[in-house]
């Protein structure tokens, strides 16, 4: 198994979202908001070891988020030149950086600084309804040959696993019926939780009854995919102006995670026809699951424009790729800090939200202006007002 650092350390931040179910989404935008993202990666070695830190490929891969009809996305800058272009297992755009070295000896660290430009662009989502679902029969083969697999953390043959889906589905075979009852069991049997630093198989969340956003996401996708439903992973940022600073450890402090206004979340894609791909957030939706499961489609996080997709995990099993990169941090004794910032950005590129102190010393500076350019004026109207006084010309002061 690879160990892949870039993918694997971004999902162990999915719980630091917190219980963000709580918080309100302001949908409905009718325009394009746009966004900042810098994200910056420091790998070291610390002093008196006796390890090196080679560089893999995976160690200087970066992802390149999404473009599509909700968002288009730009690599703005970045600490060093490209070495590659490529697709990842799961087909997502990444590229690979080209350090200036390729080892880290005892005493060094390294860093690297990403930063994106996004453009947010105003979401529709279907309006979905159980009578106007398709059934089973209706999803494309082809489909249900790529996305129902038993593959990476889907454990699709597990036993357990397969007795709870076909327990809750029951005989039915409209398609969002089934996801609306695997959605209503998951929420009333599966509580939220974010004490887990890497994230869980399905049977470990089932057995456990808790987990976090991912854990819980990936619990319906197995449950789906047991149904032939295709189903995958989809993660993203979201912008959270009131989270000025997060600052948390991880792995015994072999991980150090500093957010700023950003967080990172986990939700489930799911194949209802005749509406295609839809997303089905268990953690983070306005609205009451009580009141309506199917919430979790029409009001989840990626709804919003505050949230920004990263990428898909349909295959790739990061579950095991996380538990790989603590025990490669811990069995060597190397650290990793990673600074995350997220900024709205007004269209000429300045942030719209100032700091309240620049915003005092703007309307100071306009006051001063203000009042100068008055009294300027009026020192000028008095002057022209004044009679005024030839001058003697230069014989009479001759004379």
């Amino acid at each position: 198994m690879k160990r892949i650092l870039a993918i694997s350390l971004i999902f162990s931040l999915l719980f630091s979202l917190g219980s963000a179910k709580s918080l309100v989404i302001a949908q409905g935008e009718a325009k394009d908001i746009n966004y900042s993202i810098k994200l910056t990666v420091t790998y070291v070695n610390p002093s008196g070891g006796t390890r090196i830190w080679n560089f893999t490929e995976e160690d200087r891969t970066i992802s390149l988020f999404m473009n599509n009809a909700w968002q288009s996305v730009e690599l703005k800058s970045i600490t060093y030149p490209l070495d590659d272009l490529k697709n990842d297992t799961d087909g997502n755009n990444v590229a690979v950086l080209e350090f200036p070295k390729q080892q880290l000896l005892p005493g060094e660290n390294m860093s690297y600084t990403v930063e994106y430009g996004v453009v947010s662009k105003p979401r529709i989502i279907a309006n979905i309804s159980e009578k106007e679902s398709g059934t089973l029969d209706a999803i494309p083969q082809n489909l249900k040959g790529n996305y129902t697999r038993a593959e990476g953390p889907w454990l699709a043959n597990d036993h357990a696993l397969l007795e709870l889906a076909h327990e809750i589905a029951g005989n039915e075979i409209n398609v969002l019926k089934v996801i609306k009852s695997l959605v209503e069991w998951i929420k009333k049997n599966i509580t939220y939780t974010d004490t887990h630093e890497v994230p869980l198989y399905p049977n470990e969340t089932l057995s456990e009854g808790e987990g976090d956003c991912d854990d819980q996401a990936i619990l319906l996708i197995t449950l789906s995919r047991i149904m032939g439903i295709p189903s995958y992973l989809q993660i993203g940022t979201i912008y959270l102006p009131s989270r000025t600073l997060l600052e948390e450890t991880y792995w015994g402090n072999h991980v150090r995670s500093v957010q700023r206004r950003i967080g990172w979340h986990g939700w489930a894609m799911v194949y209802v026809p005749p509406w295609g791909w839809l997303p089905v957030d268990l953690t983070f939706v306005t609205g009451d699951f009580a009141d309506d499961p199917l919430n979790a489609v029409r009001h989840g996080a990626v709804v919003d424009q505050n949230t920004v997709q990263y990428m898909n995990v349909s295959k790739f099993d990061y579950v095991a790729a996380s538990r790989q990169t603590r025990t490669f941090l811990l069995g060597n004794g190397f650290f990793i800090d990673m600074e995350d910032e997220m900024a709205e950005v007004a269209q000429t590129g300045v942030i719209r939200r100032l700091d309240p102190w620049v915003a005092v010393a703007l309307v100071v500076v306009m006051i001063t202006v203000l009042t100068s350019s008055f009294l300027i004026a009026r020192r000028w109207r008095k002057r022209l007002e004044e009679p005024k006084v030839t001058s003697p010309s230069p014989l009479s002061l001759e004379a």
